[in-house]
């Protein structure tokens, strides 16, 4: 009578791992690509040696050199480049604010509603086609070259995009969650904080994103238009002396801070506010 093997308690057997994998990874655990870094240094190079040879071939005053360039920074820090870039950045964060906490309001209002979605979505498909342009020169007008011109011009520039996706959003929510609140009775705060809030948060990054883009063209057309402040108003002091390399000294420095804060600010919380995702898929 043949016997067959059986498992005794404490007995351990060999467990069959799929080819090529070790360790799960921990969600946090992996080190920077080697191309978020290397990539914008290589756009870089290639830019900055590209204007070499431009600047080097051709005698025109139209094309200064690195060096006057590099001059012009070093003119523009040490007149105090801080404060005014500050004031630009107070305005375009107080109007971007404005905007965003509206949008939240509209687009949620929007996919909840038929009525508001009727109403509302012709406005957004209008503010999404005006230019910049027309956003500032209107605020100008109405409200002058005070705090309440550039703010509001900044907010009216970067709410449409911000509605659009909102409301893209929201209408993608799982209808199963909406109906799984409605049947536990969550309250409004609840069900903002637990359940729109994150499921929006990929939407809200990528409208952020471009709402904030929006804001600084708009800003420094606001600035150019008399104001006595501002990256703006250096632009155009430049412009008026013609001087191409403050111009692009100016752009240079103005360029530093937008990307400061897309890879200090957005790129942070970004991973900080989707660390559940990516744990949730390993």
């Amino acid at each position: 009578m043949s016997t067959r093997p059986t498992a005794s308690a404490g007995a351990s057997f060999p467990v069959r791992r799929p080819a090529g994998s070790g360790r799960s990874p921990r969600p946090g655990r992996r080190g920077i690509a080697p191309e978020t870094i290397l990539g914008p240094l290589l756009l870089v190079g290639l830019v900055v040696g590209g204007w070499h040879v431009m600047a080097s071939t051709s005698d025109s005053t139209l094309l200064p050199g690195l060096g006057e360039i590099g001059d012009a920074i070093g003119r523009i820090v040490g007149d105090g480049a801080a404060s005014t870039l500050w004031v630009t950045v107070v305005r375009v964060l107080l109007g971007f604010t404005l905007a965003f906490v509206a949008a939240i309001a509209a687009g949620l209002l929007m996919a909840r509603s038929r009525w508001a979605r009727a109403i509302l979505e012709p406005a957004v498909l209008i503010g999404l086609t005006v230019p910049g342009l027309v956003w500032a020169l209107l605020a100008v007008i109405w409200f002058g070259l005070a705090q309440t011109g550039p703010v509001l011009a900044v907010a009216l520039s970067a709410a449409p995009p911000l509605v659009l996706n909102v409301y893209q959003g929201a209408k993608a929510v799982d209808p199963g969650l909406i109906e799984m609140a409605h049947v536990f009775r969550f309250d409004r705060r609840t069900r903002l904080t637990r359940l729109w809030l994150p499921a929006l948060v990929p939407f809200l990054l990528s409208g952020a994103r471009l709402g904030l883009s929006l804001s600084w063209k708009v800003i420094v057309l606001v600035e150019m238009f008399g104001a006595s402040e501002g990256v703006g108003y250096e632009l155009n002091t430049a412009f008026s002396d013609q001087d191409v390399a403050a111009v692009l000294a100016w752009t240079i420095v103005f360029g530093v801070v937008m990307v400061l804060i897309e890879y200090g600010i957005l790129r942070t919380v970004e991973r900080r506010v989707t660390r559940w995702r990516k744990a949730a898929i390993v």
